[in-house]
């Protein structure tokens, strides 16, 4: 990914919050003198960066618009329980994700989640960092994942799922750890009818 000028940033609310991640100011406050700040190069800025500098720039009406970078985007989410979570409760959590398919709609009222997966860990690896339960959600495009995501990045209730957000409330207190993972697909292989 390319470095970031500062001036490339279209929201210059954004300017301190990347200048504090690459350390050379923190609260505002120069850590080096401005010669040295123009010599430092800026490192890339997080997607959650990214994604506020686009908002701010093309609006949240495109930004979550079903067209948007068309192709399919799968939204990995993990979870950890948290420890006093009953099994109904967890039940609760799976039965709860798997209606958002049919739940999350657009004001049109058409569906846009293409599928929802999911499993619990089974890996023997030891590399689940207590990680309990996976769901993989495939989308259509950018849109209708930024769309579906909503808070943070997208922070206007009328741009974002409703259904989606009243589910991230209801597993608040349920989880304890959650990991998110996004990314658009460029390759797929399928299973083969026979072995080659």
């Amino acid at each position: 990914m390319p470095e970031w000028d500062e001036g490339e940033l279209p929201d210059s609310r954004l300017r301190p919050l990347v200048r504090e991640t690459t350390g050379t100011m923190i609260s505002n406050q120069p850590t080096v003198d401005d010669k040295q700040i123009e010599r430092l190069p800026m490192t890339t800025p997080t997607q959650l960066q990214i994604l506020q500098a686009t908002l701010a720039k093309i609006g949240p009406e495109a930004f979550t618009a079903e067209d948007y970078n068309p192709g399919l985007i799968r939204h990995i989410v993990l979870f950890q329980y948290a420890p006093d979570a009953t099994a109904e409760q967890r039940g609760q959590v799976v039965e709860r994700f798997l209606a958002l398919e049919d739940a999350c709609r657009r004001k049109s009222g058409a569906r846009y989640l293409i599928s929802i997966e999911t499993g619990v860990q089974t890996s023997g690896e030891g590399a689940d960092k207590g990680l309990n339960q996976g769901f993989i959600v495939t989308l259509k495009s950018e849109g209708d994942r930024n769309h579906y995501v909503g808070t943070p990045v997208v922070v206007d209730p009328a741009y974002y799922d409703p259904a989606h957000q009243a589910y991230k409330d209801f597993i608040k207190p349920l989880v304890s750890n959650v990991l998110v993972f996004d990314f658009p697909v460029e390759q797929q292989t399928y299973l083969r009818a026979t072995p080659a």
